[in-house]
């Protein structure tokens, strides 16, 4: 098994930490997920792992030791920024990117044609890659990544400026990428695409890491005694019942915290005793991207969205 450990890294610019003594692992045959939101530290992790960056402390380790020389041939890496020579052709770009890992054109070219059929870009082989459109150019920079057959990919935001169609497409790759038993990192901030094909995470804010579980095992530790609820009606005795913890909105659906799992039936009651008209109930289920919200929001943040909904409320009461 193969197996990427980060371990203790640490990255000044300036006065800035943007990277604070992070730790985790990736290990072949799995999807692991790096998240956070913007600036909070996941580039420049990826940056330092690619050694694009050199870290201030700590170490990475690959297959049990240092990084060898012959290191980055072993990585497929797609950065969030495009990387692409805007006026080459999109054949020539996988070729060029194919040949400084060390994999020559004729070897590299009938698996190009491969993928450039399946993502629908065969009659766009001779085109210059500035004549593509952002998702198309996006592709030809995934094809790019995993053309010379790597044992580790890192993928920065793949899907951005794609369309549902060619997210699946993307999807599915990675999947068989992981089935391949490669060493995937994935960095987005889509947590419903996380939640279907990750199975670790590990979320940075601020530079620092505040989780790091399998997927399975963060749903259920954040999810025990919650009810994520949508609904119609006035839900401000919620703040009243003893039994109710917290109460967090996000967009249409609240999650409420209880207190033990024998008061969510009291809940589920008490709703109805008040007339609201319930969409939606689901309990001790919570979605990555509720906890991902919980965990990140900053205070101002939160004050914010209570002074929005006691502003909507007032105004709903006039």
């Amino acid at each position: 098994m193969r197996k990427l450990e980060v371990k203790n890294l640490k990255k000044m610019f300036g006065e800035t930490k943007a990277v604070d003594d992070i730790s985790f692992s990736a290990q072949s045959g799995k999807v692991f997920a790096l998240v956070g939101r913007n600036g909070a530290g996941k580039t420049t992790t990826i940056r330092m792992i690619t050694d694009i960056y050199v870290p201030d402390s700590g170490e990475i380790l690959f297959d049990g030791g240092k990084r060898g020389d012959d290191f980055h041939k072993r990585v497929g890496y797609l950065p969030e920024e495009r990387g692409l020579y805007k006026f080459m052709s999109v054949m020539d770009n996988l070729l060029f990117l194919a040949e400084i890992k060390g994999i020559n054109p004729a070897t590299s070219r009938p698996k190009a044609l491969q993928y450039l059929k399946r993502f629908d870009l065969t009659d766009k082989v001779d085109f210059p890659l500035d004549a593509l459109s952002k998702g198309n150019q996006q592709k030809v920079q995934f094809i790019g990544t995993i053309l010379h057959d790597p044992d580790l990919v890192i993928l920065d935001e793949p899907f951005s400026g794609l369309d549902p169609v060619n997210t699946n497409l993307f999807k599915d790759v990675i999947l068989e990428l992981r089935q391949a038993n490669k060493i995937v990192i994935l960095s987005t901030h889509q947590m419903d695409i996380a939640e279907k094909i990750c199975d670790q995470m590990a979320l940075v804010n601020r530079g620092k890491l505040i989780l790091n579980s399998t997927v399975s095992e963060i749903k259920q530790r954040y999810s025990a005694s919650m009810v994520t609820l949508r609904a119609e009606g006035d839900l401000a005795f919620l703040d009243s019942l003893d039994y109710v913890t917290a109460v967090e909105h996000f967009g249409v659906n609240k999650t409420i915290q209880v207190k033990h799992d024998t008061d969510i039936q009291r809940l589920l009651q008490e709703l109805l005793r008040h007339n609201i008209i319930i969409k939606q109930f689901v309990a001790n289920e919570m979605s990555l991207h509720d906890i991902f919200v919980s965990l990140t929001r900053t205070k101002e943040e939160m004050a914010l969205d209570a002074e929005a909904r006691l502003k909507v409320a007032t105004e709903d009461a006039a």
